[in-house]
């Protein structure tokens, strides 16, 4: 099958990300959210970060104008109806999934694919919410989007061979690298990734060490770009204990318990960089750890 339109569901960082890369490959995008606004305001983010790119001269002024000229805003699902691809970027909530795969699948035309850009959940059971679990299929880009190089590609149980086919070359038109990754909780990734993350949450919360100390142990001792409490802020620490709690339900072992810490901070809504304050506090020029 040929991909040549791509809609994208959900306008936030991880949707506007998709987006940019795609529009830039030469795909037509029509993007939807929960309103218009939502959608327009990540359409700007996507302007916002192919400026940068222009700026840095990774991309030419013809190219951003021909990338943001594919790119259309759609009020609903209905919008979706000629669409080729449609890749889900929602929040990362099962039930939110599931309600919105359901309600999307009538709109769309009867070999149109579907793939979720879900970092945690089976795709397996999100693909039972839709009529065609043939052609649905997890595509996990990695935050920020048009940095990220790797895409991992998970099939559900029922993914025919043309769809994982057909994905795989949209993965390298993109300029992506494509791995392949079983449909276990969290794939591989964040299976890896999410739990060093949490233990260096419980490593703070047992006194072994501050966010400072921890984060910079780990930026010079693993020579890792950012510490485990700065990345979790940046990927958002609501994501972060979303992910944790898919691996605790879904692989049943303790060692996967998230962190209370982690809890308490995302029930006080210190969500990280997105809401200013986290394990640092964004408020001024630089940021200042929270603990």
């Amino acid at each position: 099958m040929e991909i040549r339109s791509i809609g994208v569901i959900g306008a936030g960082q991880m949707g506007s990300g998709i987006a940019h890369v795609c529009a830039l490959a030469g795909y037509d995008i029509l993007i939807v959210d929960m309103s218009r606004a939502l959608a327009e305001a990540g359409v700007e983010v996507v302007r916002s970060n192919m400026e940068r790119q222009r700026r840095r001269g990774v991309i030419d002024q013809d190219q951003m104008d021909a990338a943001l000229g594919r790119i259309a805003v759609v009020d609903s699902y209905a919008g979706l109806a000629d669409c080729d691809c449609v890749i889900e970027a929602a929040i990362e909530n099962e039930k939110v999934k599931k309600e919105i795969l359901a309600e999307l699948t009538s709109s769309l035309k009867a070999d149109a694919i579907i793939c979720t850009n879900t970092s945690s959940i089976p795709i397996t059971r999100l693909a039972a919410a839709t009529d065609r679990p043939e052609k649905f299929m997890g595509m996990h880009f990695m935050n920020p989007v048009p940095m990220m190089n790797l895409v991992e590609l998970i099939r559900g149980l029922a993914t025919d061979g043309e769809t994982f086919d057909t994905i795989r070359a949209l993965t390298l038109e993109l300029g992506k690298v494509p791995a392949n990754a079983e449909d276990f909780p969290a794939f591989i990734v964040n299976r890896i990734l999410l739990p060093m993350i949490n233990e260096a949450v419980y490593a703070l919360y047992e006194g072994v060490g501050t966010v400072d100390s921890i984060d910079t142990a780990m930026r010079l001792g693993a020579n890792h770009p950012m510490g485990p409490l700065e990345l979790a802020d940046f990927i958002g620490l609501d994501v972060c204990y979303s992910v944790m709690q898919v691996l605790y339900d879904g692989l049943a072992d303790t060692k996967y318990r998230p962190c209370p810490l982690l809890a308490k901070y995302v029930e006080a809504g210190w969500l990280g960089r997105k809401s200013g304050r986290g394990f640092y506090d964004y408020s001024g020029e630089t940021p200042v750890p929270t603990r």
